[in-house]
């Protein structure tokens, strides 16, 4: 049986399954949606959101880029966070990274690991800045895998601070005191979820929406 065809009949399968715990879950699901939480991560095909958070359909916003990139020029993630914030109107934000990215693998070797995707080396411009910014530091680490995963999390802490200084977030935050962003990190060899930071608003009434700060310690 080809690959296709055993996507399709799988298909047909799980839906079978999903009517036989509840029967009404697609009709619900026809009628609209209104997910909690924005969801940005990486395109790896091992990285599956809902999945990872055994989130059922309808929880969770996803959009996908190599590296869960916060590009600002990007028309794709700005228009998924403007129909995210302002007409979902989601609480959250997860910027979700994973251990052992290729992407950023690839941002962290430099050489000539990208000159075959010209695309993807466009597209990793900020990760390779933000390995440049912390060259000194890198060199603590004496594998390979160490320095990707620690750009890792770099990474989504970058992504999140990113986020914080854009207009669809703050001025969000000025309307309704959301949505809050999270940074968490994926381990593949484990399947377990970190958090490693956290930024969210205080308060409640004032005239200028402060985020509050939080960086967790990676697990």
């Amino acid at each position: 049986m080809q690959f296709f065809d055993r996507l399709l009949l799988e298909n047909r399968a799980w839906a079978d399954d999903m009517k036989a715990s509840d029967p009404e879950v697609f009709q619900r699901l026809h009628q609209g949606q209104s997910p909690a939480a924005l969801w940005i991560g990486c395109c790896d095909s091992r990285v599956p959101a809902e999945q990872i958070c055994n989130a059922k359909p309808g929880e969770l916003f996803i959009h996908r880029n190599i590296a869960n990139l916060v590009h600002e020029d990007d028309a794709n993630v700005s228009s998924v966070l403007e129909y995210a914030i302002n007409a979902l109107e989601v609480d959250h934000i997860i910027v979700c990274g994973h251990r052992g990215c290729g992407g950023i693998q690839a941002a962290v070797s430099g050489g000539d690991a990208l000159q075959a995707l010209p695309y993807v080396d466009r597209h990793l411009g900020q990760v390779k800045r933000l390995v440049a910014e912390h060259h000194v530091a890198l060199e603590q680490f004496s594998q390979l895998s160490q320095k990707v995963d620690h750009v890792v999390e770099l990474n989504v802490i970058a992504q999140v601070e990113r986020l914080a200084e854009m207009r669809l977030v703050t001025d969000s935050w000025q309307a309704r005191r959301a949505p809050s962003l999270h940074g968490w990190v994926y381990d593949l060899a484990s399947g377990h979820l970190d958090e490693v930071c956290r930024r969210e608003v205080e308060g409640s009434g004032s005239e200028s929406a402060e985020p509050d700060w939080q960086r967790a310690a990676a697990g």
